[in-house]
């Protein structure tokens, strides 16, 4: 543990001396939180409120704006945190590659140190941070709630999403470190990191709801960590706000805009569609950062013995 720790703590401390890198995770977090509230936000809004005023009855139109507002911007929190856990965590990852580029991890390879001690020191100062900039992410969300004069998380919503947070961390860290292996240069590095960082917000559903996907395209998302760990975040984050939002319509209305802003997941099997759960969900990226743990070990293992 004590080989972990070291490795872990100097990776850390190597990011956070970077501050040009520190300050620009910081403001692209900030960046896209603006954008996505700004443009996607707006129509996502307008898309709630049309459909509130397609059910009928008499309707309070300046309620249902500001209730969608909220519902949406809570929505939106959630897909930035997912963002955020797979960029910061290769960000951070980085500093693997950067390592190997000037030399410096064959002289960890060439150490007495196990391999899945160097891969869990990696992992682990991914999932560090990674983890710390999401929760300062929510912080930084719950503030502009604050501004806006909606109502804030509850405490237990708090300590829920912070778990998630960092199992979606540890998953993302998990398959940083596993791609890693395979890159050898830092200009390599940071074109896979545009590519990714480009691709997630698709990936997750995030970018454009499920309802607005093709069919196809959902059934492979399905199979991904980024839509699950999303969801996760989302079932949480929208709960109050969709309960303020759809008071006093019929469930299938709820239920509805759950399935098709991707707040909840339904697996299509022989013609019948199954919910997938919570526990699913955990089950499923757990599974995802040990295969791929396992994977890196294995990785490893067999450059040591080519590098023989």
């Amino acid at each position: 543990m004590r080989e972990i720790y070291y490795l872990s703590a100097r990776t850390v401390k190597m990011y956070l001396r970077d501050y040009v890198s520190v300050f620009f995770s910081i403001l692209s977090m900030l960046i896209v939180l603006a954008l996505m509230v700004v443009f996607l936000g707006k129509m996502n809004c307008e898309n709630v409120v049309d459909a509130l005023a397609q059910i009928g009855g008499v309707r309070d139109t300046a309620a249902d704006e500001k209730n969608a507002a909220y519902l949406i911007q809570m929505w939106t929190l959630a897909g930035i945190l997912e963002v955020n856990a797979v960029t910061i965590t290769l960000t951070v990852m980085g500093t693997m590659v950067q390592d190997e580029a000037r030399g410096r991890l064959a002289c960890f390879f060439m150490a007495p140190v196990r391999r899945i001690q160097i891969a869990l020191g990696y992992i682990s100062a991914a999932w560090i941070v990674g983890t710390a900039m999401c929760a300062l992410t929510l912080a930084v969300g719950e503030l502009y709630m604050a501004v806006c004069k909606n109502p804030l998380l509850a405490a237990a919503d708090w300590v829920n999403l912070l778990g998630m947070i960092a199992l979606n961390t540890l998953v993302y860290a998990s398959l940083s470190y596993l791609l890693a292996l395979f890159i050898h240069s830092e200009s390599a590095w940071s074109s896979i990191f545009t590519i990714i960082g480009t691709l997630v917000g698709f990936v997750g559903a995030i970018y454009l709801p499920m309802s607005m996907l093709p069919e196809g395209v959902g059934r492979v998302l399905k199979c991904m960590p980024m839509l699950h760990g999303a969801a996760m975040m989302r079932t949480v984050c929208v709960r109050d706000a969709a309960a303020k939002t759809f008071d006093g319509l019929p469930a299938v209305a709820g239920e509805t805009f759950r399935e098709q802003m991707g707040v909840t997941v339904f697996w299509d099997s022989g013609g019948v569609s199954t919910q997938i759960t919570l526990a699913d969900q955990v089950l499923f990226l757990l599974i995802c950062a040990i295969i791929a743990i396992a994977v890196s070990v294995l990785v490893s293992r067999r450059r040591r013995l080519r590098d023989r």
